[in-house]
C-alpha cells in the first residue's frame, strides 16, 4: 500500500439507511415475501465508528482471502488482533494487508495468493518497526 495508505474514516453524522426488500433464496425459487425492514449499512458494517476506516485494496497478494484489487476493506482499530486474523499492518515504513500468524515463535504476515509464488511470508523480527494497525472486519466487492 505504501504511499497510497489513505484511510477514510466515518463520523457520527454518517449514515446510509435504506429499505431492505426482504430475503432472496439462493436455492430453489420461491414466491417473494412482502417483508420490508430498514437497513442502515453503517450500523451493519461498523461496530466502532471512531476507530473504523475504509481502504481500497491495491495489489493481488490477498486474492485467496477474498480481497481483490479494487475491493474496499473495512478495518477496525478497536479489535484486538488474533491468530489468523486479516489485518492492515505497518512494517518498516510500509502498510500492507495480510493474514497474521501469531505464535510463541513470533509473528508472520502471510499472503493469500496460491497462483503467484512471488508473495512470500514476512517474518517479523525485533529489528522491524512493526505494528498491527487494525483488523479487517468486512470486504466490499463489486460484482
Amino acid at each position: 500500500m505504501g504511499d497510497k495508505f489513505v484511510p477514510h474514516s466515518i463520523d457520527n453524522t454518517n449514515t446510509f439507511e435504506t429499505e431492505m426488500l426482504g430475503e432472496v433464496k439462493a436455492g430453489f425459487p420461491s414466491p417473494a415475501e412482502d417483508i420490508r425492514e430498514k437497513l442502515d449499512l453503517i450500523k451493519l458494517l461498523v461496530r466502532h465508528k471512531a476507530s473504523t476506516f475504509f481502504f481500497r485494496v491495491s495489489g493481488v497478494s490477498m486474492v485467496d482471502a477474498a480481497m481483490d484489487e479494487g475491493d474496499i476493506i473495512i478495518v477496525d482499530r478497536a479489535i484486538d488482533p488474533y491468530n489468523n486474523c486479516k489485518a492492515v499492518c505497518y512494517i518498516d515504513g510500509e502498510y500492507t494487508v495480510k493474514r497474521v500468524e501469531i505464535s510463541d515463535k513470533g509473528v508472520r504476515l502471510m499472503p493469500a495468493n496460491e497462483n503467484n509464488t512471488a508473495y512470500k511470508p514476512i517474518e517479523v523480527t525485533p529489528e522491524n518497526n512493526f505494528v498491527i494497525w487494525g483488523v479487517v472486519t468486512w470486504v466490499i466487492k463489486k460484482m
